[in-house]
């Protein structure tokens, strides 16, 4: 069992032709992942590094019954490319896209409310199950099939927590890289309901930043809902009021969105904090009582 992704995915790619589409994608053929089409309009009937090429979505979907679609399409489009995907009736669509216009997320957003597909992103690193698929730009080679579900805001920080929870022996079922933008997908409470049902899954790491409230909402479900144990880092403790860091939603306006009330927060709900970033997977490695960590405080 994983959640969103597993080794029969069928995935297309929306901007294959495009040169970081193409690297991207072969490097997600490379890992193991079915990658049976791409999509750019204009271009169909040609193949690229064997992988065939349609016009449209509904088009490739039809003639190989791909069901998630990867993305990376120019940001003036993508909000269009991620509504095509739903239109098509895919099952996931996992934006890699940086820059979309906010306006064109909100109203996208609003439309896909009244459809099936799940979106990840976008601005995400992506979705990965170790050892099986992976479907965004994640190196491949730091991650271990395990038993610890990871889901995070930030890419680089999704890449060094899953480098420590491989390097602690404890691995990974899935990681979800959900986007750092105002407007997104799947949120932390979407994707921490999969993994408290997933049985591949036995405790989950969180990773958060400064910036809206979606860490204060993702700990009161935590506290609530979560069978699971449940760690996390939140970054941005040092970060200036009014000052954007990385993301696009990552900035303390109106006195709210600092790290320090995240952490409270979280910690309040029974989720450990871990004080440092070097120590994310000895954190998580103390809540599940397993190795060297066991007994420390985070």
């Amino acid at each position: 069992m994983s959640i969103l992704l597993n080794k029969d995915s069928k995935i297309l790619v929306q901007g294959i032709t495009g040169r970081s589409g193409l690297f991207h994608t072969q490097q997600c053929r490379d890992y193991g992942s079915r990658i049976v089409a791409g999509v750019t309009p204009g271009k169909g009937g040609i193949h690229i590094e064997g992988i065939p090429v349609f016009n449209t979505v509904e088009e490739a979907v039809h003639y190989t019954q791909a069901n998630v679609s990867m993305i990376f399409v120019p940001p003036p489009a993508a909000a269009d490319a991620i509504l095509e995907a739903a239109d098509a009736g895919m099952d996931l669509a996992v934006c890699i896209t940086e820059g979309i216009p906010v306006r064109d997320m909100v109203l996208a957003r609003r439309v896909l409310e009244s459809k099936k597909m799940r979106l990840v992103g976008p601005n995400c690193p992506g979705v990965i199950t170790p050892d099986e698929c992976k479907v965004g730009i994640m190196p491949g080679h730091i991650h271990k099939k395990g038993k610890i579900g990871v889901v995070s805001r930030s890419g680089t920080l999704t890449y060094e927590a899953v480098k420590q929870l491989t390097d602690v022996g404890l691995g990974q079922s899935t990681c979800v890289g959900i986007g750092g933008d105002p407007i997104i997908g799947m949120k932390f409470i979407d994707v921490l309901q999969l993994f408290n049902e997933d049985p591949a899954t036995d405790g989950v790491f969180m990773i958060g930043e400064i910036g809206g409230g979606a860490e204060e909402e993702a700990a009161e479900w935590i506290k609530e809902n979560m069978k699971k144990p449940v760690a996390a880092f939140i970054a941005g403790i040092t970060a200036p009021p009014g000052k954007r860091m990385g993301h696009a939603g990552a900035i303390i306006t109106g006195g709210k969105g600092r790290a320090e009330d995240k952490i409270q927060v979280l910690r309040e709900c029974g989720v450990t904090v871990s004080t440092s970033p070097t120590q994310m997977g000895e954190t998580m490695q103390a809540v599940m009582g397993v190795g060297n960590a066991k007994g420390k405080k985070a």
